[in-house]
């Protein structure tokens, strides 16, 4: 009996081999998945990195289009019939209702244009209240706008051009008597400046003034003055 039990005692456990050779191999697996991971993470964030900013420049078009959408035919001032709106090939400007969770009732200027950064350059919209212009009073001061807010970021770019009744696009739309009927968002790659299928295109739900539901003719339309009544809330 107590030669078997001391047999079982030198079977039992490990030998200092058998735990060197266990620290060898466990060793040899963590160094292999150390490997695996080291050439799998990389690839991760990156493809990580590129749905991140897929996303965020669905959202940021999303929200751009949305914007574009709603311009509203505002004359800049009582002296004029023309719509408030100057449209660039980087750079947009018009005059929509207030919304957002702060905004106060009543009209707001939009401008949406691309600005230098750190990386490279951005689309970014801002924001300020609508102010009619008077003649001799605010027509020379600088619109205060505030609010940045980036749309599109490097290396995506973005243009505008503008479509009338004519459907021929132009790359500027400026001082004219009325609101382009579309508008054309075209994205490129910064780097290969190829354009990418994201492109879309705008509807401008307001290209008239409201006097012209009345008028019998755009000419009658357009030859008559501003209405003079009640203004607008702002």
């Amino acid at each position: 009996m107590m030669q078997g039990r001391r047999h079982r005692k030198k079977i039992a456990g490990f030998t200092l081999i058998e735990a060197l050779m266990a620290t060898a191999l466990m060793g040899a697996i963590l160094s292999a998945l150390a490997t695996v991971t080291a050439q799998w993470l990389p690839n991760w964030n990156r493809g990580f990195a590129r749905v991140q900013r897929t996303d965020a420049l669905a959202l940021g078009l999303e929200r751009l289009v949305a914007d574009v959408s709603a311009a509203e035919f505002v004359p800049g001032g009582r002296e004029t019939t023309k719509p408030y709106f100057d449209g660039g090939e980087l750079s947009l400007t018009f005059v929509r209702t207030a919304l957002g969770p702060n905004a106060r009732p009543g009209l707001e200027i939009i401008r949406i244009g691309e600005t230098g950064s750190e990386r490279g350059p951005v689309m970014v919209r801002m924001r300020a209240p609508f102010v009619p212009i008077v003649q001799g009073v605010n027509d020379r001061d600088p619109t205060p706008f505030s609010d940045p807010v980036v749309l599109v970021r490097a290396p995506f770019r973005v243009s505008f051009s503008y479509a009338g009744a004519d459907r021929v696009w132009q790359p500027v739309w400026r001082d004219a008597q009325q609101l382009p009927r579309a508008i054309r968002v075209t994205l490129r790659d910064a780097t290969t400046q190829r354009t990418l299928s994201a492109s879309t295109a705008a509807l401008v739900r307001s290209e008239l003034p409201v006097n012209c539901v009345q008028a019998k003719s755009l000419s009658e339309c357009f030859s008559q003055p501003p209405p003079q009544g009640k203004e607008r809330e702002l």
